[in-house]
């Protein structure tokens, strides 16, 4: 059976094959890497190299991994996570995809981090069938369910980070004047096309510069010191950690003074917003999807509690404020309880039919009324983001603070 068109007609010949069968559905459907008491999954991570802040996510997923490991695992089955270095390249995305597949004997991938680098193996995982499960990139290149149905974001779109921002600028700040910073690759991209989009017919008057770095490049001091000389009063950095602190650091020694907004993959308050100084970024705006663990709002939560309590036991060493610490924790809890509806049929086909039929599907530190849906024919989980700003100590809801 091929799998060239829709996951539609996937999922509708599975459907046949089930009813066909009566009580085919009970018995046990294993992928590769499953059997009566292990799953084993895999995924890169830039644990090294220029993005090595995202690493803390990679790390905090085995830490969710080894408790729910502890707790009995999934309907028995424990988890093996192998979580593979490939320093945010491309090529050696490749190589280390392909170990897993080949030489590990994954029954998928999951949550690998980066845009290049999950495009960089899109195509290899689709021809070999094997899910590309809740990738980390907002790429709007992964909701291609026709072409490839195998893969499946799980974090909001870029395209929808730049369009919030534009939402806020057109409400808030009419007579902007935007400079935008970007990396210069599909991540970068997606957000310069997103706010371009929000904009719509105001881009070409509100926009007065875009410019690239490279992700091999030292600093990106000289970007922003040409940005200030365009007049911009607005500053879109839609850049990776190192070199957002970088540009919010350099804004505030220049004595420069725009509206900052700031991509959501690097609003870590410690891995981003302290190296590049507190005072630098007071009033700057970001979008979240989930609960931050430094506002105060979420004190007596019940989740949050959990979420510190899982921090103190099983990831000590770190600091749980982060939120790049609480997304892996939540990327995690958003893999077992998927998991644990495909019941005794782990098959590949199988995990993907869940994966892309999700209706309110709630998670852990998601913020109320955000949940996942997706169906067959649109592979993107979150589809709603809230403006914040940083008011020196944390991220505050904009909403709640704006008049």
């Amino acid at each position: 059976m091929t799998f060239h068109g829709t996951w539609i007609t996937a999922a509708i010949v599975f459907g046949s094959i089930a009813i066909a069968t009566g009580s085919a559905t009970a018995q046990k459907r294993y992928a590769p890497g499953v059997s009566d008491n292990e799953i084993k999954i895999g995924q890169t991570m830039p644990y090294s190299g220029p993005v090595s802040a995202w690493g803390k996510i990679g790390r905090a997923e085995l830490a969710y991994i080894k408790m729910i490991n502890d707790q009995g695992g999934v309907n028995g089955r424990r988890v093996t996570l192998i979580s593979l270095d490939d320093a945010y390249s491309p090529p050696k995305t490749v190589e280390q995809t392909r170990k897993l597949v080949e030489q590990d004997g994954v029954a998928f991938v999951f949550g690998a981090l980066g845009t290049a680098a999950n495009l960089a193996v899109r195509k290899y995982l689709n021809d070999q069938r094997v899910p590309q499960l809740f990738l980390l990139s907002g790429s709007e290149q992964f909701n291609d369910p026709e072409h490839f149905p195998w893969s499946i974001s799980l974090i909001p779109t870029y395209l929808l980070d730049g369009q919030t921002h534009a939402k806020y600028i057109l409400a808030h700040k009419p007579d902007a004047k935007i400079a935008v910073l970007y990396q210069n690759d599909d991540y970068g991209k997606a957000h310069v096309r997103g706010i371009n989009a929000g904009l719509g017919e105001r881009a070409k008057d509100l926009v007065v510069r875009e410019l690239p770095y490279e992700v091999s490049e030292p600093t990106v001091d000289s970007q922003i010191v040409t940005l200030r000389a365009s007049g911009a009063n607005t500053l879109y950095i839609a850049a990776a950690p190192k070199f957002a602190a970088q540009a919010i650091r350099k804004v505030g020694e220049l004595g420069w003074k725009p509206l900052q907004l700031l991509t959501y993959t690097s609003q870590s308050i410690s891995g981003v917003l302290e190296p590049a100084g507190l005072e630098n970024a007071i009033g700057t705006i970001s979008a979240s999807f989930a609960k931050d663990p430094t506002d105060p709002t979420w004190k007596d939560d019940p989740d949050m509690k959990e979420y510190f309590e899982w921090v103190r036991k099983y990831f000590p060493s770190s600091d749980g404020k982060d939120t790049d610490v609480a997304a892996g924790y939540l990327y995690a809890a958003a893999l077992v309880p998927l998991l644990k509806e495909c019941g005794d049929d782990l098959s590949r086909e199988n995990i993907m039919q869940h994966a892309t039929n999700l209706h309110d599907f709630t998670i852990p530190l998601l913020l109320p009324g955000i949940s996942l849906n997706t169906s067959p024919t649109d592979y993107r989980p979150i589809k709603e983001l809230r403006e914040t700003r940083f008011n020196g100590k944390f991220w505050e809801n904009v909403d709640e603070n704006s008049h």
